[in-house]
C-alpha cells in the first residue's frame, strides 16, 4: 500500500513534541511491513539534516492562497528507507519553527498550514505519487481532508488526492488549531464551510481539528477506550458532537513502544539483561538490588519496590501520591519517584524523602538512562492519571517486567488487563474510585499477590510477553488503511 505520511515534525530532524518521535516509528514500522510510505513535512527552522543524505531537489509547487498566488520548493531525502519530503517556503517556514517561538503561537499558523495542506495535495503529481492514503497527523493537517474533497474530488477526479482516501490521526484532542473567522478569504475557503453543522466551525471559530474530524475518511485516536470516552459529554475538548456523528468511522489504535530502544533482553543500561525465559526472573533481581545499592535503599530482595515517573502535578495524580504516600511506605514498600513538576509538590516528596532514608527516594527531572535502570529493577509502576490514554509508558513498563497499576477509567485498559476482572489474562491492577483511598486499595491488592512469589512471577512473565511492538500496531494500522481504500468516495454533505 502506498501512504503520504504528512507531519509537521519528525524525529531526528526536528522535534518539538512526542508527535515527533510518532511520526518516525510508526512509517518506519508501516514501511518494515511492506508498505510504500514517504513523509511530506515544512522546512522549517532547526530542522537537522546531518543524519541523512543531502536533500536533492525534487521540483516546484505553485498554489492559490486566498487571492494570491505563492510557491513551495520541495527538497527529498531519505529517513530510515523512507522518500522524506521537505516544502520550503520562505516567508511561512524558512526560519520559522513549527508551531512558534518564547512569544507563544505564531499569529498566523492558520495561513501557514492552510498553504502547507494546500502545497502537500498539489505536489503529489510533482513527485510522482499516487498514495492510497494519507495520513494526516492532528491540526496542522486538519485542512487537507476538507481541500481534497471540495478541489480535487468533483473538479479533478483523475489527480492523484482525488484518489487517495484520508486516515487522520488524533493524537492531542486540546490542541486543535482555533483561527478567527476573517481567515477564510485568506485561505481562500467559502463561508459555506463554515456555515454548516459538519463544517470547518467550532464556537464561532475556523477550527481545523473539527475539519479534519468531519471530512476524513476514517478517524483515528490512541485506543479503543479513547475513542468511546471522547464522545461523552466534556470529554471530546467541544468536538463531542462531531465525534458522535462520525462515530462509524471512528477507531481507537494503541501507541505502540519501540522494542529497539526498550528491550531487557539487550539493554545496555541494566545491570543484567533478562526475559520471559527468564523462568527464575535472576536477571530482574540482580537489576533490583544494583539499583537499591545505587540510590542508597534498603537492600531488602522481598520489599516490593514501585516506580514513579512522569510530571509531578495534579493532571497526573501526583496529589493522590503524595496524600497516600506515607501510607504506602508504612506498608513496607520501596519507591522511587523520578519527575518534574510544581515546586510545593516537590517539597512535600523531599519531606518523605527525608522522613522514610533508604525506602523512599526522589530523582528531580527526566534522565532517560536512569528510566532504563528504574524500570529493570522495578516491581510495579504506579501510574496515577486521571486520563493518559496515550501513554505508552505502562506498555514500556511491562516490557520490563513490571506489573502496572492504573485508575480504571485512565483511557489505559488497551494496555493494562485488571487481574481483578480475569486471572488468566490480567497483566496489572485497576483502582476503581479515583481517590486516594482508592489508589491505595489498587497498591493493597498488588502487595497481597506479591507476598505469592510463584503467583507474582507468573504475572511478571505474563507482562514480558506482551507485544505492543510498531510492528504489531502496524498490523492494526493496516485494517484501518483498507477502511480507508473501502470507504473513498465523495461525502453527502448535510446542508
Amino acid at each position: 500500500m502506498k501512504i503520504a505520511f504528512v507531519t509537521p515534525e519528525v524525529d531526528p530532524l526536528v522535534r518539538r513534541t512526542s508527535l515527533a518521535e510518532l511520526s518516525r516509528v510508526l512509517p518506519r514500522a508501516l514501511a518494515e511491513t511492506g508498505n510504500d510510505v514517504r513523509l511530506f513535512l515544512p522546512h522549517s527552522q532547526g530542522i537537522d539534516l546531518s543524519g541523512v543524505p543531502a536533500p536533492q531537489p525534487a521540483g516546484v509547487v505553485a498554489i492559490n492562497i486566498g487571492e494570491s498566488r505563492t510557491t513551495f520548493t520541495l527538497q527529498k531525502t531519505t529517513l530510515d528507507g523512507m522518500t522524506v519530503y521537505l516544502f520550503g517556503h520562505a516567508q511561512l517556514f524558512a526560519g520559522r519553527q513549527p508551531y512558534g517561538n518564547d512569544e507563544g503561537p505564531y499569529r498566523d499558523n492558520g495561513k501557514r498550514y492552510a498553504a502547507f495542506s494546500r502545497a502537500v495535495l498539489a505536489s503529489l503529481p510533482v513527485v510522482d505519487f499516487a498514495p492510497d492514503v494519507l495520513h494526516c497527523v492532528d491540526w496542522t493537517t486538519g485542512l487537507i481532508p476538507v481541500l481534497r474533497e471540495t478541489e480535487y474530488v468533483a473538479s479533478q477526479p483523475e489527480h492523484p488526492a482525488s484518489k487517495a482516501g484520508v486516515y487522520f490521526h488524533i493524537t492531542n484532542l486540546a490542541m486543535q488549531g482555533s483561527f478567527e473567522r476573517d481567515l477564510l478569504p485568506q485561505i481562500g475557503l467559502p463561508l459555506s464551510l463554515f456555515q454548516r453543522v459538519d463544517g470547518i466551525e467550532l464556537a464561532g471559530k475556523v477550527n481545523f481539528m473539527k475539519a479534519g474530524c468531519e471530512f476524513a475518511t476514517i478517524l483515528g485516536t490512541n485506543s479503543v477506550g479513547h475513542a468511546r470516552r471522547i464522545q461523552e459529554q466534556d470529554r471530546g475538548y467541544g468536538l463531542e458532537e462531531a465525534l458522535r456523528r462520525r462515530s462509524k468511522e471512528l477507531i481507537g489504535i494503541p501507541t505502540g513502544v519501540d522494542y529497539q530502544a526498550w528491550n531487557p533482553e539487550t539493554d545496555p543500561l541494566l545491570a543484567q539483561t533478562y526475559g520471559a525465559a527468564d523462568k527464575t526472573l535472576a536477571g530482574k533481581k540482580r537489576c533490583k538490588s544494583v539499583l537499591q545499592q545505587q540510590l542508597s535503599l534498603e537492600k531488602a530482595p522481598r520489599s516490593p519496590l514501585i516506580a514513579l515517573l512522569g510530571r509531578f502535578d495534579t493532571d497526573n495524580g501526583f496529589d493522590l501520591v503524595a496524600e497516600q504516600l506515607t501510607s504506602i511506605l508504612e506498608h513496607g514498600f520501596e519507591v522511587v519517584l523520578m519527575g518534574a513538576g510544581r515546586p510545593d509538590m516537590h517539597e512535600r516528596l523531599k519531606t518523605l524523602e527525608t522522613s522514610f532514608t533508604g525506602r523512599c527516594r526522589l530523582i528531580e527531572g527526566y534522565y532517560a538512562n536512569s528510566a532504563h535502570s528504574i524500570l529493570g529493577a522495578a516491581d510495579m509502576l504506579l501510574f496515577p492519571s486521571h486520563y493518559s490514554p496515550g501513554s505508552a509508558l505502562c506498555a514500556i513498563a511491562m516490557r520490563y517486567g513490571v506489573v502496572p497499576i492504573v485508575y480504571s477509567g485512565s483511557g489505559l485498559e488497551d494496555y493494562v488487563q485488571d487481574l481483578g476482572a480475569n486471572q488468566r489474562t490480567g497483566t496489572g491492577f485497576h483502582f476503581k474510585s479515583y481517590t486516594g483511598e482508592g489508589l491505595l486499595a489498587g497498591v493493597d491488592e498488588a502487595r497481597k499477590l506479591y507476598k505469592d512469589q510463584a503467583a507474582w512471577n507468573t504475572l511478571v512473565r505474563r507482562c514480558l510477553r506482551q507485544d505492543f511492538s510498531w510492528q504489531a500496531i502496524a498490523g492494526e494500522y493496516a485494517k484501518a488503511y483498507r477502511r480507508v481504500t473501502r470507504r473513498t468516495r465523495p461525502r453527502e454533505k448535510s446542508a
